[in-house]
């Protein structure tokens, strides 16, 4: 075999635009032949995903899969919603899901799974759909939530399919109540969630550097007030209260009754599954948030179209 020295393995990254690992391992495969190499990324793809990798892909799925005190949820990415109604792509976030739920609970873990039925890993296989279908697509993240006792309860709002869709929430729900009751009230807590954002559980759990900021911030515009410190401070904390009730879950108005707060319809939740219910933590996935957006130019694929 043919040393395989960062030198090489660069040559090949620069050649074909894949990935460092996927260059070294078709090195490996091919005993350093750098073409022979070209012609084993080519040939799984990789050479011709590579060349998709810099185009925006914030499209896609959210996929959930449930179990017995457990969930996951992935986003996969793709560049067009049209890819989002493509079959092929769908089943593949359904396994990458279900995938997730047995065990892979991290992007890297589920990404060097193998995925059934293929002889590829998940992430092989989905450089094979970009091959094959034509668009930039990634595996953004991954999330899970299990509780020892109690329900995982998960809620898919503009749903295409059977726990496929855009907007994907996952609510732990601590309790030795009854299941069905747990179940009832966590999904209507995970809509909630979905419709209200909310950024933790309570106000122990806010961050730390992000709640400084926003207190220095209500400082500032307080003292532009001109009013004595003792004053300003309960203007701060007045606000902070109101800060509080807009980022913690517990404190939030609940968005099913759009009267009571969280925690009292938390409590009522424990009275109707006849025992104490806790919030464990909940998970959020909006598609494509914090991605860059394509942004479209209709003249330029009219033109395209064209041939012009």
């Amino acid at each position: 075999m043919g040393a395989i020295t960062a030198s090489l393995v660069k040559e090949l990254r620069e050649k074909t635009g894949a990935g460092m690992m996927d260059c070294k391992k078709a090195l490996t495969e091919t005993d350093g032949d750098l073409e022979a190499a070209i012609d084993w990324l080519r040939k799984k793809g990789l050479a011709a995903a590579a060349k998709k990798a810099g185009r925006a892909a914030s499209e896609g799925l959210v996929g959930i899969a449930t179990g017995a005190g457990k969930a996951a949820m992935v986003e996969v990415n793709a560049e067009t919603d049209f890819v989002a109604r493509n079959d092929t792509f769908q089943a593949f976030v359904a396994k990458c899901a279900e995938l997730a739920l047995a065990g892979a609970g991290d992007v890297e873990a589920l990404a060097a799974t193998d995925f059934p039925g293929t002889g590829r890993t998940v992430a092989e296989e989905l450089n094979h759909m970009i091959a094959t279908i034509g668009e930039n697509m990634s595996l953004r993240r991954v999330a899970t939530i299990a509780v020892d006792e109690g329900v995982v309860a998960s809620y898919m709002h503009s749903a295409l399919a059977g726990g496929l869709g855009k907007i994907g929430v996952l609510v732990g729900l601590k309790s030795a109540g009854d299941a069905a009751a747990l179940e009832g009230f966590g999904k209507q807590l995970a809509m909630h969630v979905a419709a209200s954002d909310p950024q933790a559980v309570s106000r122990d759990e806010v961050d730390t550097e992000q709640l400084e900021r926003e207190r220095a911030i209500l400082v500032d515009q307080a003292r532009a007030s001109g009013k004595p410190e003792n004053i300003i401070e309960k203007m701060v904390e007045g606000r902070l209260r109101k800060y509080y009730e807009e980022v913690c879950l517990l404190e939030q108005t609940y968005a099913i009754d759009g009267e009571t707060r969280v925690s009292a319809a938390l409590e009522q939740a424990g009275k109707d599954a006849g025992a104490p219910v806790a919030v464990t933590g909940f998970v959020r996935f909006k598609l494509g948030e914090g991605l860059d957006k394509k942004e479209d130019d209709f003249a330029a694929e009219v033109a395209a179209a064209a041939g012009v």
